[in-house]
């Protein structure tokens, strides 16, 4: 017993310390920022971190330049114009909804009782309109993981009234898919039976067969930490990706279901080089480079690219992704941390570091 007791610590210990010999092995190490060794964003064209956006995952100068515009005035009218000129079928209008409720909730968070009285404001003054009562349920949404724990009374309380609220939202727009996609959500925090839960998708895809947030909103629901399993996860994840059209960004599909399946601690030297997740990879790569150069979910992809490729050490990959995503850092896997701007520069840094150390330079990176 005892054996087997060192053994398991053995392995734990090469877990937590097997990346950071390896890097040294390469001649690959971090330094604090500032040090003389440290490498200047500048070099590469890298936005700092203090300077990094945290709300989107990519750019999208009408909806900052109306945030901008709601937050300083605390007037609803610029939203509700943007979002009801943003075709309801495609990604761009769920990210719109989902920032305009974000930056609600953090108001909120930040001031009250008084925070986000704009959305308030636009839910009393114009009842009727389909984007205020998407913009609300989602806001109810963010709100119930936000300032309560998953499973109390007070969690479930809001997230009972998002369900109304996106029941509203229907009704105001028939045929918009993003109601049953912010319901989505609340299938995974009230724990909808399979039924339920296959209810609502079904309602989500006959409007928008091939809309990827929607694909992501229902995978988590099916991961084994909420109400699915890996198998469950896995299977949902490559069947969308082998049904996807050309240019489809659903191809990268599985990538999402392996990062939601990352154990905590890897035991399993080569993780990250294996042939599951390497499949994974290849297909996210394959993915955004046939999908549409104005595809709103492709930052989303390449964000989730870097965390793989450099953990298995594709550093020039990396490097490839991070020239095209930097600036924004509103995406997972960032988003999982409570500082996302820190944790997207960590893994530049050692992304800059693995590329230097293999010969590379600001002169051999593609743009």
């Amino acid at each position: 017993m005892e054996i087997l007791w060192f053994l398991i610590a053995v392995g734990l210990l090469a877990a937590a310390f097997g990346p950071f010999l390896m890097r040294r092995r390469h001649g690959i190490r971090q330094v604090a920022p500032g040090s003389p060794d440290a490498a200047d964003p500048d070099t590469y064209g890298f936005v700092r971190q203090e300077e990094l956006d945290i709300r989107l995952p990519g750019p999208d100068q009408d909806l900052l330049d109306v945030l901008d515009v709601v937050q300083a005035t605390q007037e609803w009218r610029a939203a509700a114009q943007l979002l009801a000129g943003t075709p309801r079928e495609g990604e761009v209008r769920w990210q719109r909804v989902q920032a305009f409720a974000g930056a609600a909730s953090l108001e909120l968070q930040q001031k009250p009782g008084v925070g986000g009285a704009w959305l308030r404001a636009w839910r009393s003054e114009s009842p009727k309109d389909a984007g205020g009562a998407q913009v609300h349920a989602e806001f109810l949404v963010q709100q119930a993981w936000r300032s309560s724990t998953a499973g109390t009374d007070d969690f479930r309380i809001i997230l009972e009234e998002a369900r109304s609220v996106c029941g509203d939202a229907a009704l105001l727009a028939p045929g918009d898919p993003i109601p049953y996609i912010v319901e989505l959500a609340v299938a995974r925090g009230l724990g909808y039976s399979h039924e339920q839960f296959d209810q609502v998708w079904a309602k989500v895809i006959d409007r928008a067969p091939e809309h990827m947030g929607a694909h992501l909103a229902a995978l988590h629901f099916l991961c084994e930490k909420w109400h699915g399993s890996r198998e469950e996860a896995d299977h949902f994840a490559t069947t969308a990706a082998a049904r996807a059209p050309q240019g489809s960004l659903l191809a990268a599909l599985p990538l999402f279901a392996v990062y939601e399946h990352v154990p905590d601690v890897i035991l399993v030297q080569g993780f990250y080089q294996s042939a599951v997740v390497t499949k994974a990879m290849e297909g996210a790569l394959y993915a955004v480079n046939s999908a549409r150069p104005d595809d709103p979910m492709l930052a989303h992809v390449r964000h989730l690219l870097v965390l793989f490729l450099v953990r298995s050490e594709r550093w020039a990959e990396a490097m490839n992704q991070l020239v095209r995503v930097d600036g924004h850092v509103g995406a997972l896997p960032w988003t999982h941390s409570g500082d996302p701007a820190a944790d997207y520069t960590v893994y530049r840094n050692l992304a800059v570091a693995g590329y230097e150390s293999n010969g590379g330079s600001p002169a051999t990176l593609p743009h």
